[in-house]
C-alpha cells in the first residue's frame, strides 16, 4: 500500500522538492545573530534552471554588454577599480603598527596615495554601514537600521535584511503536506548597489562575500553573498557540542548540546539538519554518523559513506552530508568536525552545517552558478554569513586556537576568491571584503587591554598576539593587492566600514527605562528573553537589537499606547535625559549622546527605525540580555565574555580608514561616498537619490571634480562631535 501511495504522487515528489515550504523556528539572537529562518530546496532546481538558460541566452547576452560596455569605458578615466575591504580595521591601531615598522605595505600605500579617516554610520554596525557603502545612501533610504527589528504585532525580534518563509498555501494528503506556491526569499534592504548602476552601464563587476547581499540581486556582473546567509537549518548559525558529560550545561547560546554514549569504544549519534517540510509534523531531518576511539586523543569519523579520522584540537576538511526527506527528497550541505578530547569525557564540536557552495539550497550567489564555480575550483567553503562561530568561544567550548582556525580558514578561502577575481577582470570594478578583522578584534580585545573584566590572564602568545598577528596578515594581503593594482589605470581603495573599541560594561536599557516609568513588567517578574514579561498596556518604550530604542506607538505596534502626535517629544524627553548618562560606579560618561532618529535620518522608510538610536561611550554597549528583551535587575554589567571588543558605540568614536594609491584631495570622507566617486571615475552619473558626495582625486594627469560633504551635510550619517563624552 506505501509503494502504491508514493508511485501515485511521483509527480507532487519533483513538485514538492521545487515548492517545500520554510518552517519558521526560534534560534538565538547574538550580535550578529538574526532571527531563524527555514530552508528550501527550490533554489537548488532553480539553480539548474538559471544555469541552462543562462548558458542559452549567454552568447546574446554578451554582444549586448560588449557593446554597452565598450561605449561605457569611452567615458570611463580608469580601467580598473578595487575595492578591498577589512571590517571593522581600527585607525589607531593601523597608525601604532605603521609606526611601529609592522606594516610596510600600508605605509607605502598612504605614502603613495593616501591614508585618512573614513566617517562610518550611526549606528556604526556591519549591516548598517555596509548597506550604506553599497548603496550611497542614508539608513532612511536603504532601511537597515541593526541586525534585528521587531515585529510589530508580536515584539518578537525578527532579521532586519531578508525575509525567508514558506509556502503560504498546502494541501494535506495523509501524512504528507504539499505545497501549492513558492517560498519567499526576499531581501529587505532597498536602494539600488553602485555595482548594479555600472552594470547598467555596461561595467562588469565582481563582488565577493560583501555584507546584505542575500538574497543576490541580477546584475551585469559575478556576486557571492555574505552576511545574513543563514546555514542549512536556517539559523545564522547553529553549532553542536557533543559529550558524555551529563553534568554539563545543556544550554547554549548559538548552539546545541547533545548528549553521547560511549559504548565501549564507539559513539553512535547524528547531525540535525533543516525540518521536513514535506511532513505535516515537521520533524527534523538528521544525518547519522559514528565515531571510533582509537586513542587518546584519536577517533575515526564514518559519516555519508566516508570515514575520517580525528585528532583532538584539529578540525576536519569541509565534509559532505547528507539529509533524506520524505518522499525520495534530499539536501546536502558541508560541515566541519572539531574533536575536543576522548578522556576521561567525550566531546566533540561541530561547526553549524552550511549551505554547499556546489549545491545550495538557497540563493547565494549571482549567477547562482558562480559559488559552484568557486567550490569547483578551490573545494567546498565557508557560506555561513558569519562563518567564524564567536558564541562557541563565548561559550568556551572553543578555545582560542579552535575559534583563530575558523578565521583564518575563511580568510584564505575568500583571498583564493579575490585574486581569481582580479586575475578576470582586467576592466570594471573589482570588490572583497574580508571579516577576519572584525571577528578577531571581537574576540581578542581583552588580550590589549590591560584590566579588561574579560582577561582570565590566560592564552599563549599566539592568542595574546592574535590582533598583531592579524594586522601583519592584513598588510601582506595589502601587499599583494597593490602588485596587481601596478597597471596603468587602476584605482584601489582600503576601506574599513568602522573602527573599533572596547566592550567592558554592558547597559541594560530596558531596566533603565523601567527605573524611569517607560517600561513596565507584569508582577515584577525578570529574566525571560523576548520582553515575554512586560506590560504592554503600561509600557511606553522599551529596548530590543543593538541599535537602540523602540516606541509602543498607538496604531503602529499592536498594543501600543503613546500617541503618535506626542511620540517625537517623547523621543527628545528620552534622548535628553540619557545623553551624558553616568556610570557613577565606574564615575564615566557612559552614553555620549541619544539620537532622535526622526532628526537624523531622511528617506522613505525613516519609519521602519528605532526611535532612538544609541551613542555610548568607549568601554560601553548595550547588555547582552537587553539585546534580547532579557530583562535584568541591574543597568551596569561587566562583560567577562571573550567577544570583549566592540564598535556599536558614538560613531566619532569609531571611524573607519581609507586608503588609496591616489592623491585624494579632501577630508571629512564618509564610507557613502566611495560608491558615487566610482561612479564618477568610471564616467557614470551619480543619480540624484544619492546621498553621497564624489571625493577629489588625481588619477594619471586629470583630477575628478568631486564633490565632498562635510560631516553635518547629511542628517544622520556621521553626527558631529561628542561634548559629553570622557574617554
Amino acid at each position: 500500500m506505501r509503494k502504491k501511495f508514493k508511485t501515485h504522487f511521483v509527480v507532487w515528489v519533483a513538485l514538492a522538492a521545487l515548492l517545500i515550504p520554510i518552517p519558521t523556528a526560534h534560534a538565538y539572537i547574538g550580535p550578529g545573530a538574526g532571527f531563524a529562518v527555514g530552508t528550501t530546496l527550490f533554489a537548488f532546481f532553480m539553480a539548474i534552471f538559471s544555469g541552462l538558460a543562462a548558458l542559452v541566452l549567454w552568447p546574446m547576452r554578451y554582444a549586448i554588454r560588449a557593446v554597452r560596455g565598450s561605449k561605457a569605458m569611452k567615458k570611463a578615466r580608469v580601467k580598473r577599480v578595487v575595492v578591498l575591504g577589512l571590517d571593522g580595521l581600527e585607525p589607531k591601531l593601523a597608525e601604532k603598527y605603521m609606526a611601529e615598522g609592522k606594516l610596510p605595505n600600508f605605509s607605502k600605500l598612504a605614502e603613495q596615495g593616501c591614508f585618512k579617516r573614513l566617517a562610518t554610520t550611526a549606528p556604526p554596525l556591519s549591516p548598517v554601514a555596509w548597506s550604506t557603502f553599497l548603496t550611497g545612501c542614508n539608513p532612511g533610504k536603504h532601511n537597515i537600521y541593526d541586525f534585528l527589528t521587531r515585529d510589530r504585532r508580536t515584539y518578537m525580534p525578527l532579521m532586519s535584511s531578508v525575509r525567508i518563509r514558506g509556502s503560504q498555501r498546502t494541501t494535506k494528503i495523509g501524512k504528507y503536506v504539499i505545497p501549492l506556491d513558492r517560498p519567499e526569499v526576499r531581501l529587505l534592504r532597498k536602494g539600488k548597489p553602485f555595482w548594479n548602476i555600472l552594470g547598467d552601464h555596461g561595467v562588469f563587476s565582481n563582488i565577493i562575500r560583501v555584507p546584505i547581499t542575500f538574497p543576490p540581486e541580477s546584475f551585469h556582473g559575478v556576486l557571492l553573498s555574505a552576511m545574513c546567509v543563514p546555514d542549512l537549518r536556517g539559523t545564522q548559525g547553529t553549532f553542536s557540542f557533543y559529550t558524555t558529560r551529563s553534568e554539563a550545561d545543556s544550554e547554549h547560546t548559538g548552539g546545541e548540546q547533545i548528549h553521547v554514549t560511549r559504548e565501549g569504544d564507539t559513539i553512535h549519534s547524528y547531525l540535525v539538519g533543516p525540518t521536513d517540510g514535506l511532513l505535516e509534523s515537521h520533524d527534523p531531518l538528521k544525518c547519522p554518523f559514528v565515531v571510533s576511539i582509537t586513542g587518546e586523543g584519536r577517533a575515526k569519523l564514518k559519516i555519508c559513506g566516508e570515514t575520517l579520522p580525528l585528532v583532538a584540537g584539529e578540525y576536519t576538511p569541509w565534509i559532505n552530508v547528507d539529509f533524506n526527506g520524505a518522499l525520495g527528497s534530499k539536501v546536502r550541505g558541508i560541515c566541519e568536525f572539531h574533536l575536543i578530547r576522548t578522556d576521561p569525557e567525550f566531546e566533540m564540536y561541530v561547526t553549524p552545517i552550511q549551505i554547499d557552495p556546489n549545491k545550495p539550497a538557497l540563493p547565494i550567489s549571482h549567477p547562482s552558478v558562480f559559488s559552484t564555480y568557486h567550490a569547483k575550483k578551490q573545494g567546498p567553503y565557508a557560506t555561513l554569513g558569519l562563518a567564524e562561530d564567536t558564541w562557541g568561544l563565548n561559550a568556551q567550548i572553543l578555545d582560542d586556537d579552535g575559534f583563530l582556525h575558523q578565521c583564518l580558514e575563511a580568510d584564505a578561502e575568500r583571498e583564493e576568491m579575490f585574486f581569481d577575481a582580479l586575475e578576470k577582470v582586467r576592466r570594471g570594478l573589482c570588490v572583497c571584503v574580508f571579516d577576519g578583522t572584525d571577528r578577531i578584534q571581537h574576540m581578542f580585545w581583552r588580550y590589549i587591554e590591560k584590566g579588561h573584566p574579560a582577561d582570565n590572564g590566560q592564552g599563549g602568545e599566539q592568542r595574546r598576539n592574535a590582533i598583531d598577528d592579524l594586522y601583519t596578515r592584513m598588510d601582506e594581503l595589502v601587499g599583494r593587492t597593490m602588485k596587481e593594482c601596478e597597471r596603468d589605470g587602476n584605482v584601489l581603495f582600503v576601506i574599513s566600514d568602522h573602527g573599533f573599541s572596547s566592550f567592558r560594561r554592558g547597559i541594560d536599557l530596558n531596566v533603565w527605562l523601567e527605573e524611569h516609568g517607560y517600561l513596565v513588567l507584569k508582577d515584577g517578574k525578570r529574566g525571560e528573553k523576548y520582553l515575554a514579561n512586560v506590560d504592554w498596556s503600561k509600557t511606553k518604550a522599551f529596548c530590543l537589537g543593538l541599535a537602540g530604542i523602540w516606541l509602543n506607538v498607538e496604531g503602529r505596534e499592536s498594543q501600543g499606547i503613546v500617541d503618535p502626535k506626542k511620540a517625537d517629544a517623547l523621543r527628545d524627553e528620552i534622548a535628553a535625559k540619557l545623553t551624558g548618562y553616568e556610570d557613577k560606579e565606574r564615575g564615566e560618561v557612559a552614553i555620549n549622546r541619544a539620537f532622535n532618529s526622526r532628526k537624523i535620518y531622511h528617506g522613505p522608510y525613516v519609519e521602519e527605525s528605532p526611535d532612538l538610536i544609541l551613542g555610548y561611550n568607549a568601554g560601553y554597549r548595550v547588555s547582552w540580555e537587553a539585546a534580547i528583551g532579557e530583562i535584568t535587575d541591574s543597568i551596569f554589567h561587566d562583560n567577562t565574555k571573550a567577544w570583549s571588543g566592540d564598535h556599536c558605540i558614538d560613531p566619532a568614536l569609531v571611524p573607519g580608514v581609507i586608503f588609496c594609491n591616489k592623491k585624494i584631495d579632501a577630508d571629512n570622507l564618509r564610507l557613502m561616498d566611495i560608491g558615487p566617486t566610482v561612479l564618477e571615475l568610471f564616467g557614470v552619473d551619480v543619480p540624484k537619490h544619492m546621498d553621497g558626495k564624489t571625493f577629489p582625486m588625481a588619477v594619471g594627469n586629470e583630477s575628478t571634480n568631486g564633490r565632498v560633504a562635510s560631516s553635518n551635510g547629511n542628517p544622520g550619517i556621521f553626527p558631529t562631535a561628542a561634548p559629553s563624552a570622557k574617554a
